[in-house]
């Protein structure tokens, strides 16, 4: 269940009523990370690697509190957990909105994403069946190396919710090293970029992980 911040006591008070009266209270940078260990976990699991560093995403917005803070009602909230709403690509070039729930387990998680991207991708809807606030947003653009990116955004419907995006893979001559941009926004209200700092760095490690 998610728990009510006390508005009060909490250290983030001035900052979220500050941010909270912008028309436009995301924020959002862009970085490279270092795939080049986790290309290879993943083709030695046999998994493909978006699942694979989906999961590590997934995990990493789990374990940074701020990543699982929600404003409902122009209240702030935490949630003990947040799952995912990722986008699927279809064969007809279209794509459609998937839910995910998080498993601490990984090959639990795998089992039950890759049964949601077959649902996905048999069907014309584009909204998943579930979804709610204690979700991250992702997408995937495996197009595209790309080093910014804006998101469509309703300003008229609340939302607090992160959003992560990857791009393409590509293969850094000079290093020899596999790098994937990253871009991550959030809203300012809920955190700031140390906490966004801190997910990055979390990701490398489990990205890096053998």
């Amino acid at each position: 269940m998610k728990k009510l911040i006390d508005l009060d006591n909490w250290n983030r008070k001035e900052h979220f009523l500050f941010f909270s009266t912008f028309e436009e209270p995301f924020f959002g940078v862009t970085v490279k990370v270092d795939c080049t260990t986790a290309y290879k976990k993943a083709k030695e699991k046999g998994i493909s690697f978006f699942l694979y560093y989906l999961y590590s995403a997934l995990k990493t917005a789990n374990e940074v509190e701020n990543f699982r803070y929600r404003i409902i009602e122009n209240k702030p909230y935490e949630f003990p957990t947040v799952n995912a709403s990722p986008t699927i690509n279809r064969p007809d070039g279209t794509f459609g909105f998937a839910y995910m729930d998080y498993f601490e387990d990984e090959n639990q998680f795998y089992e039950k994403a890759l049964a949601e991207i077959e649902k996905v991708k048999n069907t014309n809807s584009l909204l998943p069946a579930v979804s709610g606030e204690n979700v991250i947003h992702f997408s995937a653009i495996p197009w595209l190396d790309f080093t910014s990116i804006s998101h469509a955004r309703s300003f008229s419907h609340p939302d607090s919710c992160p959003k992560i995006s990857f791009g393409r893979m590509t293969e850094n001559r000079a290093s020899e090293k596999k790098e994937m941009p990253v871009s991550i926004h959030v809203h300012h209200g809920l955190m700031d970029g140390y906490q966004v700092g801190l997910f990055i760095d979390k990701f490398q490690e489990l990205l890096n992980a053998e």
